[in-house]
């Protein structure tokens, strides 16, 4: 990856890239598994399942996959938890706000590719104070293909006006890099993220790895 030469946008993974979403995850999660009489569970046992959303959250709090009888109470209870507080605890991650000004004074676009839904993805870049800065968001509702499709690059580059072999890509996931590489982009993979095996991160042929959001700072700069 060529770093001399500015990036046409800048397009992060929200969950885990972006935003630290983690701790309301886990306030969710304990909750429902208080209303069942359950312990909470460890802050760091949850936290590096997040990226995979509310199926990995029922998994992890309660060991159920979708085809249990129970799973789907469950999964929809989670959901109308996290829904009606969706950025009690959520944060930019440290040093994230003065890398988006960064980009924003030197006129380079930024925007939002995630899975996460419309219904909670919407709210919660509006509390924040996101959605006036943020140059699109494009989310699983106006795509027909997931990520690791490239679909939903391709739509947030269309959107910005960005050629996509000239944006960058920021994830947490492999599926994210998986995605930049299948649009052709630049891809950076964060490991301050929500990475279940952070060892595997080497392995996902990212252009290039950060550890902290400082030293995306100093690369994207």
């Amino acid at each position: 990856m060529k770093t001399d030469a500015l990036p046409s946008a800048v397009l992060f993974d929200l969950d885990g890239t972006l935003i630290d979403t983690a701790p309301d995850f886990i306030r969710c999660l304990n909750m429902l598994r208080q209303q069942h009489e359950l312990a909470p569970l460890p802050a760091e046992h949850i936290r590096r399942s997040v990226s995979n959303g509310a199926r990995a959250m029922i998994r992890v709090g309660f060991g159920l996959e979708p085809e249990h009888p129970d799973y789907l109470e469950k999964h929809t209870a989670f959901l109308d938890l996290y829904e009606a507080g969706v950025a009690i605890e959520t944060t930019l991650f440290e040093g994230m706000d003065e890398l988006l000004r960064d980009l924003e004074s030197r006129s380079i676009p930024w925007g939002i590719v995630t899975n996460k839904p419309a219904r909670f993805a919407i709210p919660l870049i509006e509390a924040l104070g996101l959605a006036e800065r943020c140059a699109t968001l494009i989310c699983p509702d106006h795509v027909t293909e997931r990520k690791p499709h490239p679909e939903s690059l391709f739509l947030a580059c269309r959107e910005i006006g960005a050629e996509p072999k000239l944006a960058v890509y920021v994830g947490d996931h492999e599926r994210d890099i998986e995605a930049g590489r299948n649009a052709g982009m630049r891809t950076i993979a964060v490991r301050y993220g929500y990475i279940e095996q952070p060892e595997s991160v080497d392995l996902w042929q990212a252009d290039i790895i950060v550890d902290t959001v400082s030293d995306l700072a100093k690369l994207l700069q």
